[in-house]
């Protein structure tokens, strides 16, 4: 379909970043490094607390600024997106890219896995070919003395002409030496003369072409033989970007267009254009890398990885390793749906116990019905539900996400469903936006940035709700237990519920895929595209850093937009609640107005004005609709299973009602908090609309042909 970032509403305006510094002698450091390398426990390491967050501006990727004190002088740190390279296709790789190149930091960062040292210097020769105000940090020491890999560090730091340190990052004393060379490289006038990636001859006759030129023309802003390298290999972004930071339309100057194009005869005189000349660049790239390691990295041991391999060999077998997924996937849900009781009880408690203070507040002040309903009742009432609903499963669910995370397990995940995605014409990646739209769709959206595609990434967006978020389980959980399970206590009963749920769940990701292979045989047509799919090491889990990231980037960050959408909704279930025309309620009149058509799909007016209503938060549908039964004027809840199945009985309940529910829970629209984010990351209407339309209609289908077929057997 030939999808853009434009076209999708993405636009690429400029990604440079302004620093906040502190002092007008701050020196600017900028952190690059592969995925999976430590990169970010480098950076809070040494910045500590004293780092903000934000967006590169134009861009969907998040960036961290953080303030760190070496001896007598003061950085500022800037952790760019992890990338592999600097040749972008994703917007991580285009930022990544343009900071260390227009950016101008005062020096450069990278850090490497010493695991994987040779495919990790790939970043490090295309960053060199930059700048030579670099310091090369060799992480993960540790990991590589484990598996008995030895590095000669000096060696490696002259063959490169930078400095070389070696670091485990967890412990922060072992980057003192690492500020020591940024301090003493930024401090020397004397600079080591760097590596030369040497390339093939027809690309070195041409770059002696049209360097000159440049050299002249842009006198020394920028590396002439990176950009002149560019220039042949032609990146559009790239070349707005250096216009941009030039000043100026390098293109259309003469003397450069001139000898581009003899440049460029150079190349085709021999069959090198396009995509033929950047295979030979980045082969020039990885063989100039191998070279480097010949000789510094030695493995005393052939098979230092053979306990991963053994591992993979199980957890992404065929056959072995679908149902160790679902097997943790269960044992996710279990441990979330008994673990979040307790806490849930004791936070709703806490907070109902502030209403009724509240409540006594606006009597002793003399304050009219309708006030306190409207403010306690309405409001407060529902941003208590939502928060006392939400946030403990959060908070057990993404540390537990986070955790497998860390461990490394995730990208085995993507890696057993990419062939499935790909069969779809969508991209692998997108098995881990999936995973984290079980705890949260916004969540998952937002995640959905580390798909390179555009094309991919809205298919990732649209389908993302196919998968039940933390606040629609409440709701599958308790008509599982009151229709399929029983009230019979013990841990068989919270088992088979967390059996049941993950039933239900394979349904959301059979739909996934069904829906994201009709999308892309329709209005989102295209190749999937393919991806370096790395499976890291699996490390120790870093227990203290999983549960700062899990609860500070990602469960306050949902619940405060949750929270947020909420406020206005609970002041709106109130007023239609209280409101009465001709008799009867506003809440009433809307119902018996949606009944006919709600009868259609197995279900009654009440409940789909529930779904209707909890548009901000599916945590609150359940209460709604108990508040509607029992016409109570405010959202309310029974504790009691066997009371509200049989209040759900007494007003028309059957099984069919009880799995059309389940059913539509698992698919119609977004929460208000998930389309919001789409919107963000989008910029687009259109899309947003699209993806609130994609799950309604097939939710509203397959409830139509469930109900009516259960009937006819009936």
């Amino acid at each position: 379909m030939g999808l853009t970032n434009n076209s999708i509403g993405i636009k690429a305006v400029d990604s440079g970043l302004i620093i906040k510094k502190q002092t007008p002698h701050d020196k600017v450091v900028a952190l690059a490094g592969n995925p999976n390398v430590g990169k970010s426990t480098v950076f809070n390491n040494l910045t500590g607390l004293n780092q903000h967050t934000g967006n590169w501006p134009g861009k969907t990727v998040t960036n961290a600024q953080g303030y760190c004190t070496y001896k007598s002088n003061s950085y500022i740190l800037v952790d760019i997106p992890g990338t592999y390279s600097l040749m972008a296709h994703s917007a991580e790789e285009e930022v990544a890219r343009d900071f260390i190149c227009f950016g101008d930091p005062d020096a450069v960062i990278v850090v490497c896995d010493s695991t994987c040292l040779e495919r990790n210097l790939n970043l490090v020769l295309q960053t060199i070919e930059i700048t030579s105000n670099l310091v090369v940090c060799v992480n993960l020491m540790d990991e590589a003395k484990r598996k008995n890999i030895t590095i000669n560090l000096n060696k490696l730091s002259e063959r490169l002409g930078v400095p070389v340190i070696g670091t485990i990052a967890r412990k922060k004393k072992s980057l003192h030496r690492l500020m020591q060379e940024v301090d003493n490289l930024l401090n020397s006038r004397n600079k080591n003369k760097t590596v030369q990636i040497k390339y093939t001859a027809p690309i070195e006759d041409a770059l002696s072409v049209l360097e000159p030129v440049i050299r002249r023309k842009t006198q020394a802003r920028i590396n002439s033989r990176w950009l002149s390298l560019k220039l042949l290999d032609h990146d559009d972004t790239l070349i707005k970007a250096v216009n941009k930071y030039l000043k100026t339309n390098i293109i259309e100057d003469r003397e450069i267009a001139a000898k581009l194009a003899e440049a460029k005869k150079t190349l085709s005189d021999v069959g090198i254009t396009g995509e033929i000349l950047r295979d030979q660049i980045v082969s020039c790239i990885v063989k100039t890398a191998e070279t480097i390691c010949d000789g510094v990295v030695r493995y005393e041991n052939i098979d230092y990885d053979r306990r991963d391999r053994r591992i993979d060999r199980i957890l992404t077998n065929r056959w072995t390793g679908f149902p160790i997924m679902i097997g943790l996937l269960l044992l996710i849900f279990w441990i979330t749906i008994t673990g979040a009781n307790y806490p849930s009880q004791l936070l709703s408690d806490g907070l109902f116990w502030v209403q009724d203070r509240l409540t006594d507040v606006f009597r002793y002040f003399g304050a009219p019905d309708w006030l306190h309903g409207i403010l306690v009742l309405g409001v407060y009432r529902v941003l208590a539900w939502v928060v006392s609903v939400m946030l403990p499963p959060m908070a057990i669910f993404f540390p537990l996400f986070t955790l497998l995370e860390d461990l490394g397990y995730l990208p085995r995940v993507a890696f057993n469903l990419d062939k499935y995605f790909k069969k779809c014409c969508a991209c692998g990646k997108q098995a881990l936006t999936m995973c984290m739209g079980f705890g949260c769709n916004a969540a998952g959206i937002v995640g959905c940035r580390i798909i390179d595609s555009p094309r991919e990434r809205l298919i990732a967006m649209i389908t993302n709700n196919f998968v039940p978020c933390n606040g629609r389980f409440p709701t599958l959980i308790a008509i599982l237990t009151m229709f399929f399970v029983g009230f019979s206590a013990g841990p068989f009963q919270s088992v088979l519920s967390a059996a049941l749920l993950t039933c239900v769940i394979i349904l959301g990701v059979i739909m996934t895929f069904a829906v994201s292979r009709f999308l892309s045989k329709t209005i989102l047509k295209g190749v999937p595209s393919s991806f370096t799919l790395e499976l890291p090491p699996y490390r120790k889990p870093q227990i203290g850093k999983i549960i700062v990231r899990s609860i500070l980037d990602r469960t306050l960050f949902v619940l405060a937009r949750a929270v947020v959408v909420a406020a206005p909704a609970g002041l709106i279930i109130w007023v239609m609640a209280n409101v009465s025309v001709g008799g009867s309620t506003l809440l009433n009149h809307c119902s018996d107005f949606l009944d006919p058509f709600a009868k259609l799909l197995g279900m009654d007016g009440v409940i789909l004005l529930a779904f209707i209503l909890g548009l901000p938060a599916n945590e609150i549908v359940v209460p709604i609709i108990i508040m509607s039964y029992i016409a109570s004027g405010s959202i309310m809840k029974l504790d009691d299973l066997s009371a509200l199945k049989q209040l759900f009985v007494d007003n028309g309940w059957t099984w069919i009602t009880a799995v059309s529910t389940m059913l539509f829970s698992l698919m119609h629209w977004p929460c208000s908090t998930t389309c919001i984010t789409i919107k963000k990351e989008t910029r687009s209407l259109k899309w947003t609309a699209v993806s609130f339309l994609v799950p309604t209609v097939v939710g509203i289908a397959v409830c139509f042909v469930f109900a009516n077929t259960a009937r006819l057997f009936v």
